[in-house]
């Protein structure tokens, strides 16, 4: 029986743990990644690429039983209790260290790490009981837009094994501006748009190019002064190389006051 062909989605994952306390400012958010497992079938596991997590290297996740990582400070006593069982996936992360070797990437594994907010906060509501194996693949520390995009190219045999690929990040991660209010939401709608056109559009290499310039966008530094929330969308791209689908922007709402996307790669 042929495999199923998993997409590869790249979602917001807001602000600490507050989606999975019913945060007001993440209802809209709370809501789409709730549902946004309906847009295809189960996958077999489930490969994370959070902004929450940096090597010299890409380094893999190869814990059989991972634990989580409280990665955030100053929040409520009930987000430090929070729990997401999932297990790991030893094989999957072995397949992984072999597609990025094939692909002249310089790799390593890490057997004690655990799931970072940016992967248990989103599927925890988008696959609630916890029974798909997940493994987590770190960002480069280098943050160079070109290696991650053939990072993700070189993952894109696995989405042909039923392997959902979930860029956990943010379209728009400027800490001051929230900390300041809404005083720059022209700013970010001008860079989601920018984003959402890119994305979206129907020439893959003119994609590939404006990606890899990221900082020539409107408010390009105001919407990113660090660029780890943005990286894991050049994954979920690259997986798309070559000749797959263009990106579809499956969310387009506000969370903690700006307005913020997901795409998904089909």
């Amino acid at each position: 029986m042929q495999a199923l062909t998993a997409p590869a989605l790249y979602s917001p994952h807001g602000g600490g743990p507050l989606p999975l306390l019913g945060d007001a400012g993440h209802t809209r958010l709370i809501k789409f990644l709730s549902a946004v497992t309906q847009h295809f079938a189960t996958p077999a596991a489930i490969l994370v690429i959070s902004a929450h997590w940096e090597e010299p290297v890409p380094t893999i996740q190869r814990n059989a039983d991972p634990g989580l990582l409280y990665d955030y400070y100053g929040f409520p006593p009930p987000s430090y209790d929070l729990q997401y069982p999932a297990p790991g996936a030893i094989a999957l992360a072995d397949r992984l260290l072999e597609l990025l070797t094939e692909a002249g990437i310089a790799a390593q594994v890490d057997a004690t790490r655990g799931f970072d907010h940016g992967a248990f906060v989103p599927l925890s509501l988008m696959y609630p009981a916890a029974r798909v194996p997940c493994l987590q693949l770190s960002l480069r520390a280098d943050l160079h837009p070109v290696e991650h995009i053939q990072l993700g190219r070189a993952l894109a045999p696995l989405r042909h094994e039923n392997v959902l690929v979930l860029g956990s990040g943010s379209s728009f991660h400027n800490m001051q501006a929230f900390k300041d209010g809404d005083t720059g939401v022209e700013a970010c709608a001008a860079f989601d748009q920018w984003l959402s056109e890119t994305c979206c559009g129907a020439d893959m290499q003119a994609t590939a190019d404006a990606l890899a310039d990221w900082q020539a966008a409107p408010h390009a530094r105001y919407a990113h002064p660090r660029e780890e929330h943005l990286l894991p969308l050049h994954v979920c791209f690259g997986t798309a190389l070559p000749g797959g689908t263009t990106g579809e922007r499956i969310f387009a709402g506000d969370v903690m006051g700006y307005p913020m996307s997901a795409f998904l790669w089909s």
